[in-house]
């Protein structure tokens, strides 16, 4: 069986037209662009207790705005984390000292 996004509301099943809900439907890629298809999933940030630098793993396919916890690597005291990706796919990180926020 072939199947064809033709429409935002519209697959191709062999040849025959069906009609899906658009949740059925959802391609996360066209609410999240990644410019060229490459987004950041990586970042080196600064511990802002010990002042070390940590290096965290990113998820773009969490949504172009997250938030979370994180304990450091090397002092396990928690971070509030914050990543925001543009259209390019590049990532903001911020991190805070989670007892502060």
């Amino acid at each position: 069986m072939t199947v064809t996004k033709t429409r935002a509301d519209t697959l191709l099943l062999s040849g025959a037209t069906v009609i899906a809900p658009r949740s059925f439907l959802f391609d996360p890629d066209d609410e999240f662009p990644l410019g060229d298809g490459i987004a950041d999933t990586e970042a080196t940030v600064l511990c802002p207790y010990c002042g070390e630098p940590a290096e965290i793993g990113l998820d773009p396919g969490s949504g172009t705005s997250q938030d979370y916890f994180e304990d450091c690597p090397v002092c396990c005291r928690p971070w509030h984390v914050r990543v925001r990706y543009d259209a390019d796919g590049s990532a903001g990180v911020t991190v805070a000292a989670a007892d502060v926020d």
